[in-house]
């Protein structure tokens, strides 16, 4: 028989691909039947690494004798199902990333570190025989093994986060082991099956709303845009589609944006159904990660709820997927593996011939443009469920007006009405901290960040100046480091300023802070909504962790305290995202049977940006922006991609940046099909001591593109400059920082 060879992807920064020789455990026949997608354990270099195996070959690239045997297989079943291999190899060429690096990307943290990939035992405690025939009340003189028994007499059998529920000690066990009278064992626990899918009946849907759900087929692949107001019930057709999709013995996958999402949505789905739900998100440990997606891929799990990463869970009877608030920038990963999740998802549904379903209230100037094509088919829902009604807009010009710590007279009096009549407030301010920056009153000095082009930002709980870019911090000086005066003052409004001047306006009310800071615990931000949806009068100041997909039905005004941010951006994407936030905080107010009222401070009231928005809503601003990008020839009519470097030393990263331009420009000459910019420096160009630049291509067809980029990153891998800068390359950027 040929000598066989193995075919991996490690996770390295180089893209290509690693021969290697079966391990010296395994027959030749053996490795021949090794499936693709398994995990290897490999030596490399000088230590071992966890590698993903894409082939068996009867030829390698180089000499046998110079390739070393592969130390073991960590489990014969592969931990890539095809569909998902077939998808992040997909993803690695599209997105010109190194394949080990995708791979790795997809893996749970356990599988990365060589774990197989089951399900965790769990100690499980049962009556003997001895056990059952035991008459009530023998053990009266030991009450805590007299419960422990009564309980086991209830059940079946118990856990260990059963005792604790049940508040019996552990310390209970061991003498009733030892009498004989119950038992110990390890077994995998998994959910008991279901007979009904639903918990509870759905709602009655509006006509707009039945007519979206009898649009949407389960039986091929297609892509439905449901463009509904906030409030609008997409949750709704959500819900209902999903029970579709598990009457016919499906799954369905739903992607959300933020953690914060995370146990409002899970909470609402468990409500609903009766089948077993798992969400993924860091949030989670690793182990828990681990059983969520092993239950996933087992199908033991009927719904999985999951952020970005979740879009590569692996399914044993995908029915349909979801991606709520596709619009969000969190679905696009800004480092490493700079995939897109939402435009993965359709990737995936294609390749599996099942529905996408995206939702949104201020869809993705890329998504609209899809749906007026015809690729995308469009739902449109323009009312609110129920009786709610869309919120009354104040555009509040603040010029000249007297400001209380960044509000208005007219805010603080609208804000005391609410309360006063026992409603909710929410009050939206995107900057986290006391203050932007700090300042010298004597000779203007500003605290700026020795290591970025960035200010540091004031914070009170505790003091410290921080930067939140390359988490530098420092103590708030005593006096100005330039003129030694002491006449340092805040600069500014964060939300912990905001915070402890609502404290002080308004005494008697609860103020809750929403941002990063607040919510780092792990239950924080369930406590949080907790006590929101219990109803009492209180002031929510957040930022934008505020505006997504939240639903307080007794918020009824929004204050948004400066909207100005998003109009001068130097980000062509700057309008679209200020215009979808604008819109999904002022959505937060009026959502039940009371009418919402928001109230939005500028100092650009007039600009034909905020007026189209506030006066036409998101469409109009949407097919102004559409038509700004058609005339730029920026996306959704053209394709970019970044080439990134960054160094310590600016004049490498330049160089660089040259070198690949004047390469690129050999095969691809610059034409009105093709276009260079740059290089340029980044918005940031000084960010944790690195210098920062950028080359950007534009490209009217994808392909052309492609085939440059891969070309390009093939050869700047053998350059000697590029081992001496940290580049990247970026296919559809977010974000041109």
């Amino acid at each position: 028989m040929p000598t066989v060879f193995l075919q991996v992807a490690i996770p390295t920064p180089l893209r290509r691909r690693f021969d290697y020789l079966p391990p010296l455990d395994i027959s030749p026949e053996q490795a021949m039947q090794l499936q693709p997608g398994t995990l290897l354990r490999l030596p490399f270099g000088h230590q071992e690494v966890i590698g993903v195996l894409l082939s068996v070959e009867t030829e390698a690239s180089v000499a046998p004798g110079q390739l070393r045997h592969a130390l073991a297989i960590i489990d014969s079943s592969p931990a890539f199902m095809p569909d998902i291999l077939a998808l992040c190899l997909w993803a690695a060429d599209y997105y010109q990333s190194p394949v080990g690096e995708a791979l790795h990307t997809a893996l749970p943290a356990l599988l990365r570190q060589g774990e197989i990939a089951r399900l965790r035992t769990e100690a499980v405690y049962r009556l003997t025989t001895a056990g059952k025939g035991l008459p009530a009340g023998s053990l009266k003189r030991a009450p805590r093994q007299s419960a422990l028994l009564t309980a086991l007499q209830e059940h079946p059998y118990l856990t260990r986060g059963d005792l604790q529920a049940l508040e019996i000690p552990l310390t209970a066990i061991k003498p009733l082991v030892d009498k004989g009278l119950i038992t110990c064992s390890e077994q995998v626990l998994t959910p008991e099956p279901t007979r009904t899918i639903l918990r509870e009946q759905p709602l009655t849907l509006n006509p707009e709303q039945a007519a979206a759900l009898e649009h949407i087929s389960l039986d091929q692949f297609q892509v439905y845009l449901l463009d509904g107001a906030t409030g609008s019930g997409k949750t709704e057709i959500y819900l209902q589609t999903i029970a579709r999709s598990l009457g016919q013995g499906k799954q369905a996958l739903v992607l959300i944006p933020e953690i914060g999402l995370t146990p409002q949505t899970l909470q609402r789905f468990q409500r609903r159904f009766a089948v077993p739900i798992v969400a993924l998100h860091s949030g989670l440990n690793d182990r828990e990660r681990l059983d969520a997606w092993v239950q996933a891929r087992d199908g033991i799990a009927r719904v999985i709820i999951g952020t970005r990463s979740a879009i590569f869970t692996p399914l044993k009877e995908p029915g349909i997927i979801i991606v709520d608030e596709e619009h969000d920038n969190s679905f696009k990963q800004q480092d490493g593996f700079r995939y897109s999740a939402r435009d993965l998802a359709v990737m995936r549904a294609s390749q599996l011939k099942i529905p996408l379903l995206l939702g949104s209230a201020t869809p993705a100037l890329e998504s609209l443009n899809n749906a007026q094509q015809g690729r995308y088919q469009y739902l449109r829902l323009t009312h609110r469920a129920g009786a709610a009604l869309p919120p009354s807009i104040q555009l509040l010009d603040i010029r000249a007006q007297p400001l209380h710590e960044g509000f208005a007279q007219e805010t603080l009096q609208a804000i005391a009405a609410e309360i006063q009549a026992r409603h909710q407030v929410l009050i939206f301010i995107n900057r986290r901290g006391y203050a932007p920056t700090l300042e010298c009153h004597d000779c203007g000095w500003l605290a700026n960040c020795n290591h970025c082009d960035a200010r540091m930002t004031v914070h009170q709980q505790p003091r410290h100046l921080h930067c939140h870019h390359c988490d530098h911090q420092r103590p708030i000086p005593s006096r100005c480091p330039h003129c030694h005066s002491h006449q340092l003052q805040p600069l500014g409004h964060g939300t912990e300023r905001s915070e402890a001047a609502l404290r002080q306006l308004f005494p008697h009310t609860r103020i809750l802070r929403v941002d990063r800071d607040s919510t780092r615990s792990k239950h924080a931000m369930h406590r949080l909504l907790e006590e929101v949806q219990a109803g009492e009068p209180c002031i929510l100041v957040g930022t934008q962790m505020l505006a997504k997909g939240h639903h307080f039905p007794l918020v009824t005004l929004v204050v948004i305290i400066d909207a100005d941010a998003g109009l001068f951006s130097t980000d062509f994407r700057g309008p679209e995202r200020m215009g979808q936030l604008l819109l999904q905080v002022a959505g937060r107010a009026g959502r039940a049977d009371k009418p919402g009222k928001v109230i939005l401070q500028s100092h650009h009231t007039e600009h034909p940006l905020v007026q189209t928005l506030m006066l036409q809503g998101y469409h109009a601003l949407a097919e102004l922006l559409l038509h700004e990008r058609r005339v730029t020839q920026l996306p959704p009519y053209r394709h970019l991609a970044l080439l990134r470097a960054e160094s310590k030393r600016p004049e490498l990263a330049v160089e660089f940046l040259r070198l690949a331009r004047a390469q690129a420009e050999q095969w691809q000459p610059t034409s009105p099909h093709f276009t260079y910019l740059g290089p340029l420096p980044a918005m940031m160009e000084k960010r944790g001591d690195r210098f920062r630049y950028q080359l950007q291509f534009n490209s009217a067809q994808r392909k052309t593109l492609q085939q440059l980029l891969t070309q390009l990153a093939a050869h700047l891998e053998g350059e000697p400059l590029g081992k001496r800068v940290r580049w990247s390359i970026d296919v559809d950027p977010q974000e041109m920082s």
